[in-house]
């Protein structure tokens, strides 16, 4: 195992552009996800039919602040500009979540997940439908958002049964080709497709977000040093993070040694990691949603400050301190429930056991189990506080020290783990072309020889 494993090393590290120049089939993979990535950013830019963009962008500028800044971070700009990706994936996101919810309250759809291949091609139909049904209504919402929004200067030029109709139809068949274009990536590209739409949509802010700052110190508004610590500071989160998504506990499981005949077999020891962080970006998207819809409805309402939605828009601001007191609780909350969901201890412990593993020092079964229960409870805390401080620095940046490039920890955490799956993807297929290349010429040999 140490030979097979040094040798792994050897040819990992012998990987380089050379290696690539030759990988073709990599290549082509990466040309087609480029060429994928393009048609999404160029369809961000073909806008609504009957909408009137200026009074669009004015309503927008209100309302930034709520939830509808958040998807329109996802979208890319997208909502924004109401474009035919105004939903982007954000529906196809939403349905894969409650599908995995139902299926572990649901003994017919945890019957499904259990049936391997047959039963994972199933639930992702019922994601799509739920898909498509999650975007007409979203898509309909946003019509009559729309056609009431602005007060008397509404952004639809002619409001009607019409405009609902194609806005519901467009937006819906946006969402649907989005998603199909990410399953061709996953397919015919490199990395996760779904995750690959939406990286491209912040990424693609990036630019203009720090042109502005750096705009900001050339007229002096900022001081060249605060940029110069803003930037060592956003590298220094964005290696924690890194460091922090690596990182995972390895426990050790042993396999017993069995006679077949006169040959021994087994005895092998392996290792089962468990992620610091096991439930991903998950808990402070769900945090942000909660959190910001009561803003939302709010700013829809700007003239009602005496109610709980005034309340709401007064308290549950960007930066205050209750704010940030409730964000830091459901994001701990939302870790520790999706990661119940997406792992289960007492499943994990019976196929140790149907496969014969056990964990030294622990008997089989509910000790093995609360043994992964306890491991991971502890694991899962660490992660929560790490996912709350990495969410929670944005906020504080923007509310006490007015920082003018606002770069939110959820969609940097997406931009990092999205860039590391992809690159480790990457070298996967590289180290497959390496693989090819040399059992092809011990073959070679072989047939000299």
């Amino acid at each position: 195992m140490a030979a097979m494993a040094s040798a792994a090393e050897q040819l990992a590290a012998s990987i380089n552009f050379s290696a690539f120049a030759k990988a073709t089939e990599l290549k082509n993979r990466l040309w087609f996800t480029l060429g994928a990535l393009v048609i999404y950013r160029l369809g961000t830019y073909i806008p609504l039919p009957g909408i009137d963009p200026q009074i669009l962008q004015e309503i927008f500028s209100r309302n930034a602040g709520g939830i509808l800044g958040m998807v329109d971070m996802f979208s890319g700009g997208a909502l924004g500009r109401m474009t035919i990706f105004a939903l982007a994936i954000m529906p196809y996101i939403s349905a894969s979540i409650i599908v995995q919810l139902l299926t572990a309250v649901s003994p017919q759809l945890e019957a499904l997940k259990k049936e391997g291949e047959v039963g994972r091609k199933k639930l992702n139909q019922y994601t799509r439908y739920g898909t498509v049904l999650l975007a007409a209504v979203q898509a309909y919402g946003i019509a009559v958002g729309l056609e009431g929004a602005g007060g008397g200067r509404s952004p639809v030029i002619d409001p009607g049964l019409f405009f609902r109709f194609t806005t519901m139809v467009t937006l819906t068949g946006g969402t649907v080709f989005l998603m199909w274009l990410g399953e061709q990536i996953t397919a015919r590209g490199v990395g996760n497709g779904i995750s690959l739409i939406i990286f491209s949509g912040i990424v693609a802010r990036m630019p203009a977000a720090l042109g502005s700052l750096l705009e900001l110190g050339r007229t002096g508004a900022v001081s060249t040093v605060f940029i110069i610590l803003f930037l060592v500071l956003a590298v220094a989160v964005v290696a924690f993070i890194v460091f922090m998504e690596r990182a995972q506990r390895r426990i050790l499981v042993q396999y017993p040694k069995r006679q077949v005949g006169n040959k021994m077999f087994g005895g092998e020891a392996s290792h089962l990691p468990l992620k610091l962080n096991t439930s991903g970006v998950i808990p402070p998207i769900f945090a942000s949603s909660l959190l910001l819809l009561p803003a939302t409805f709010a700013s829809f309402n700007p003239g009602d400050q005496t109610g709980i939605l005034g309340w709401f828009s007064i308290y549950l601001r960007h930066g205050s301190w209750v704010y940030i007191l409730l964000y830091v609780v459901l994001i701990v909350f939302f870790c520790f429930f999706y990661t119940a969901i997406v792992f289960n201890p007492t499943e994990t412990a019976d196929n140790l056991r149907k496969y014969g593993g056990f964990i030294p020092g622990y008997r089989p079964g509910k000790t093995t189990a609360d043994y992964l229960d306890y491991v991971l409870t502890r694991l899962t805390l660490v992660g929560s506080l790490y996912l709350a401080a990495v969410c929670v620095l944005p906020e504080i940046l923007v509310s006490q020290y007015s920082v003018p490039f606002y770069f939110g920890g959820t969609s940097l955490l997406i931009v990092v783990s999205v860039t590391m799956d992809t690159v480790a993807q990457i070298h996967s297929h590289l180290l497959a072309h390496q693989y090819e290349g040399l059992i092809k010429k011990a073959k070679l040999r072989g047939r000299r020889g």
